[in-house]
């Protein structure tokens, strides 16, 4: 019986021949990360102290401060300073602080590697799959056991198979594919499954987009969001000077899927999830009109250069409309510095654009640009529960940068391929 894989990697990682969905291993972890909002402050500095233990492998142990950074708040700041004198004083060298969301990070510098295993303590650690990697998030108490002896227990996923053929649109984008299968299946479909994502069009797609897809398979309840490395996964390693040789992974031709789903994105348009829930998905023509009083664009989802790039296509020589306002982040120091250089930030603060540092604040609404009761936002951010950037009292509509660009030009919701055809630019 053919192999998914979720299951060759997990074999890997427990040093199997073979394992089967259903089975429970004890597998070995190739990297460790923890943020800063669910890190050592959490169970973790006190518990490593009360066991007198040491961490299993420091080489292998990333911290990254990123939520609460750069803080808003004394207790942020607190929060900050612990984090960053733990790490220091257990001789943890992977530390980074004010660079960007961790995943992003975890990217550029190598360390979602192509077969290997990565736990983080934030549930989008499942960007990592986009590198053919079996990454995924867990808590801070399984971290604990995870320092100390460099194993943690799973159970093998079922998993789901998504396949994608033809050619996007112009105005169409990854988080437009992602949105379109977690409106199909819904937030719980894929729950504690691994998500598959192949077909030409996922070949095509580059590394950034790839990652927004493979961050959003928690949003359908998934343990993971994998794609097949290959020759555009070496490359973005090669970029960042990370080693890049692997052996590839792929699913066996009679693997085993829970479900599968077939995708023909040549017929697939700009999406919307209304809010309060990332499932309730419709096309952006029929929310056209609804009112934006704030767009957002940034994240470990929407803030590589790809998206910057996107969005600059519809801001170049427009204007942010009068009452709304457009806050970009892009998702790291590297990206930022990218796109400093290149104009993109240029064209963006030119239409209007307020120009952030690279962080999480915003998207889980602690600080950089929170909702007010009563306002609505669009993001490209990956939640959009009820208080999620902000109050309570506001409403949070999530699509792709380019839809989101639009929005902010006109002050609401349109269709971005308006814009792209006025302009001549698309994708």
């Amino acid at each position: 019986m053919g192999k998914t894989i979720a299951e060759k990697l997990l074999a890997r990682s427990a040093g199997l021949a073979q394992v089967k969905a259903g089975d429970i291993i004890t597998a070995r972890v190739d990297c460790a990360m923890m943020d800063d909002i669910l890190g050592p402050r959490v169970v973790i500095a006190e518990q490593l102290e009360k066991l007198q233990a040491e961490i299993w492998d420091r080489e292998r142990v990333v911290v990254i401060c990123d939520h609460y950074s750069p803080a808003a708040t004394i207790q942020q700041a607190d929060i900050v300073a612990f984090t960053r004198r733990w790490a220091k004083a257990q001789g943890i060298r992977n530390y980074v602080e004010g660079q960007g969301p961790c995943h992003q990070i975890l990217a550029e510098k190598g360390f979602f590697r192509p077969g290997s295993l990565v736990v983080g303590t934030d549930s989008h650690t499942c960007t990592g799959g986009a590198f053919g990697c079996f990454s995924t998030g867990i808590g801070s108490t399984e971290m604990l056991g995870v320092l100390v002896t460099g194993e943690i227990w799973l159970r093998v996923p079922e998993s789901l198979s998504f396949d994608f053929h033809g050619v996007l649109q112009p105005g169409v984008m990854a988080k437009d594919m992602i949105l379109r299968v977690i409106g199909d299946i819904g937030h719980g479909g894929a729950t504690y499954m691994a998500m598959e994502f192949s077909g030409e069009t996922i070949r095509a797609l580059p590394m950034d987009e790839r990652m927004c897809i493979s961050n959003m398979a928690v949003e359908a309840g998934a343990k993971a969001g994998l794609i097949a490395a290959d020759e555009k996964t070496a490359a973005y390693l090669a970029a960042h000077g990370c080693d890049s040789g692997f052996t590839p992974i792929t699913s066996d031709a009679d693997a085993v899927y829970r479900q599968c789903y077939q995708y023909d994105v040549a017929t697939l348009e700009p999406l919307v999830a209304a809010p309060h829930h990332v499932d309730q998905v419709y096309p952006a023509r029929e929310l056209a009109g609804t009112h934006i009083d704030s767009a957002y664009i940034g994240s470990c989802t929407g803030g590589r250069l790809s998206d910057l790039q996107a969005a600059a296509e519809i801001l170049r020589g427009r204007r942010v409309a009068a009452g709304c306002r457009l806050l970009v982040s892009p998702a790291s120091q590297t990206i930022w510095r990218q796109a400093a250089a290149s104009g993109l930030l240029s064209v963006l603060a030119d239409a209007g654009a307020t120009i952030l540092a690279p962080s999480c604040g915003a998207c889980l609404g602690v600080h950089s640009g929170l909702l007010a009761a009563g306002e609505s936002g669009i993001s490209t951010t990956n939640r959009n529960f009820r208080g999620r950037m902000g109050s309570p009292e506001s409403k949070v509509y999530l699509a792709s940068p380019a839809t989101v660009a639009a929005a902010a030009v006109a002050g609401k919701i349109v269709d971005c391929r308006e814009f792209c055809r006025e302009s001549g630019g698309g994708r």
